[in-house]
């Protein structure tokens, strides 16, 4: 072997170990890159996971609270509907009073609101036609005894029951509608009080 194949074989021996160790040293590093892009893969993978976890259970908690709501919201719309049913049925009960105790609640409505003062009362057709002998001389009766006096108009007035007073042309609406609707609030409440505590 010549002295230039000697050198040759020299630097090719050389240039392979400098190669494998470039190799290995690219291996390695290759490794190493490889190895904290899985690390950093299986933490981004973790907390991708527990953002989910914590996701879903926020969904759960609300679509839950959605739930509770509407619950709640159903049974109070219930709860009207009772009520209002109840006093709807109050009201049909009160109209449909015999003649008597109608006339005996219409008298005790009268001592309530009548004004010692001069004026008229009025009633509805149906009223005036099933009125009682004798009622108009209790009307001029609980009206002086408040110091005012009443006279008993014949023209009927389009109301459901009770009667109008009017004095000195403002009208007192006492019929029974008006008497459910000023007490309404009231009346539900004490529906409320006996039926749900």
């Amino acid at each position: 072997m010549s002295g230039l194949d000697k050198m040759k074989s020299r630097i090719l021996e050389e240039a392979d170990h400098s190669a494998k160790e470039i190799i290995g040293k690219a291996q390695t590093e290759a490794e190493a890159i490889i190895k904290a892009a899985e690390e950093e893969a299986r933490t981004e993978a973790a907390k991708i996971s527990e953002k989910a976890e914590r996701d879903a259970a926020d969904y759960a908690e609300r679509v839950a609270s959605s739930m509770d709501m509407r619950r709640k919201q159903a049974y109070l719309s219930a709860k009207q509907d009772v009520i209002s049913h109840i006093l709807k049925s109050a009201y049909d009960t009160v109209m449909d009073l015999d003649v008597r105790e109608y006339f005996d609640m219409l008298e005790k409505l009268l001592e309530k609101y009548v004004l010692p003062e001069e004026g008229v009362i009025c009633f509805s057709e149906r009223d005036l036609g099933r009125m009682p002998e004798g009622f108009s001389g209790k009307i001029k009766t609980i009206a002086a005894a408040k110091g005012g006096s009443l006279t008993l108009s014949d023209e009927a007035r389009d109301i459901d029951g009770g009667f109008l007073l009017v004095y000195g042309g403002i009208e007192e609406n006492c019929t029974i509608k008006a008497v459910f609707d000023a007490k309404r609030e009231e009346l539900s409440d004490q529906v409320n009080r006996i039926l749900f505590g």
